[in-house]
């Protein structure tokens, strides 16, 4: 059905589809993202998000049970203890496991995030200073994952940090910031980070997201690698050059809810 379409009646569908999915009422309640919206102020909003959109792969029920479990072990005040947790503290994390995401690793990421939020000013600094450096969103991620692993970690833990030099297309990643950059009628998206314009986001390229966009046309690159987040991306720029991501939620939502 797709493949007899031309690019004018693929944008009406994803307008339109666009509009269905992205409802508050019908997309928060099935999604990661409602785990930052328990928070009120900025810098949980920010810890919480970045904790659900890391570990936001498989069932998503799953992934919501456990990023609360997560907030349980954080005191429900991830800030708070970012700041204040001694080596001590740390220790709470080494039994979490989801998958194949362990207490170590989970270790790793609450200790990585502490040192941000304590040595560079957080999670919004080093994005935007990244961005303001290069305008370039692939820079952007290679200066997040430097600044990320910059803790010594055993080899396992980086399997779960995306890398864009490895060709990872880094989708939970950008996920993460289209939560806290972009913003529209629906509140979905934070829209917290001022100074990353919408339309620099990339694509977050899964498989739903993938498969549709194969069927429509506007994929042909069978990996879903950064070579594929940018040429899906450049194709939506063109749909709309000012919030080309808002397409994620009619991408996503014909691949998992049709």
């Amino acid at each position: 059905m797709y493949q007899i379409m031309n690019r004018q009646e693929i944008k009406q569908l994803l307008d339109e589809k666009y509009r269905e999915y992205c409802n508050s009422d019908f997309f928060i309640h099935t999604d990661p993202i409602q785990i930052p919206k328990m928070f009120e102020e900025k810098e949980d909003i920010e810890i919480s998000g970045f904790m659900a959109a890391s570990l936001a792969w498989g069932q998503r029920p799953v992934i919501i049970k456990k990023c609360r479990e997560l907030m349980q072990l954080m005191d429900y005040a991830p800030y708070d203890f970012i700041m204040n947790a001694s080596e001590t503290d740390f220790n709470r994390f080494r039994h979490f496991v989801y998958r194949t995401f362990n207490g170590y690793d989970c270790r790793y990421f609450i200790q990585s995030l502490a040192h941000i939020y304590r040595h560079h000013e957080g999670l919004e600094h080093i994005f935007t200073t990244a961005w303001l450096k290069h305008h370039n969103m692939l820079e952007v991620l290679r200066d997040w994952y430097k600044i990320f692993t910059f803790l010594p970690a055993e080899p396992r833990v980086l399997r779960h940090i995306a890398c864009v030099e490895k060709g990872s297309a880094c989708k939970r990643v950008n996920m993460y910031l289209r939560w806290l950059v972009r913003k529209d009628h629906s509140d979905i998206d934070f829209g917290l980070w001022k100074k990353i314009p919408p339309s620099a986001l990339l694509i977050p390229l899964d498989l739903h997201t993938g498969n549709v966009s194969r069927q429509l046309g506007l994929l042909t690159r069978n990996q879903n690698d950064i070579r594929a987040v940018q040429e899906l991306t450049t194709c939506l720029r063109e749909f709309d050059p000012v919030d080309p991501i808002r397409y994620d939620f009619a991408l996503f939502g014909l691949g998992a809810f049709k």
